[in-house]
């Protein structure tokens, strides 16, 4: 199974967008996001002004789409931040926790969530066990 949730604020730089670029750029994310999407939730939108992606999705199996989008959005608007929880149990080392992607300055980096992991017994009993 693999589940992820996330949210990126699309900057062109870390400093003042040009607005003009940035919409440029934000029309080219629209089409690469246009070419990727599926039966899940992938909406890139403007609201008030700045430009937002946003994800979710519950797969069967791991999915390269969702750090490579990461990754693109940091190579053409490396002003970028934004976070993608994950839940991987097919990931060797990793399978009881919740991981989060990190987009920073063009840079993705991966990390454990310690609010949520381990996900047995934070988010599931142990097999077996019944909660209360």
């Amino acid at each position: 199974m693999f589940e992820y949730h996330g949210w990126i604020t699309v900057r062109e730089s870390v400093g003042d967008d040009d607005e003009v670029r940035l919409r440029r750029i934000v029309d080219g994310l629209r089409v690469h996001v246009a070419e990727i999407a599926g039966p899940y939730l992938l909406d890139l939108r403007w609201m008030n002004g700045e430009a937002f992606i946003h994800l979710g999705g519950h797969q069967n199996h791991r999915s390269a789409e969702v750090a490579g989008l990461l990754a693109h959005v940091g190579s053409v608007a490396p002003g970028s931040y934004g976070l993608v929880h994950i839940r991987d149990d097919e990931d060797p080392g990793h399978e009881n926790e919740i991981r989060v992607l990190r987009l920073v300055r063009g840079t993705v980096s991966e990390h454990t969530e310690t609010m949520l992991s381990p996900c047995v017994p934070t988010l599931e009993d142990p097999f077996g066990i019944e909660g209360s």
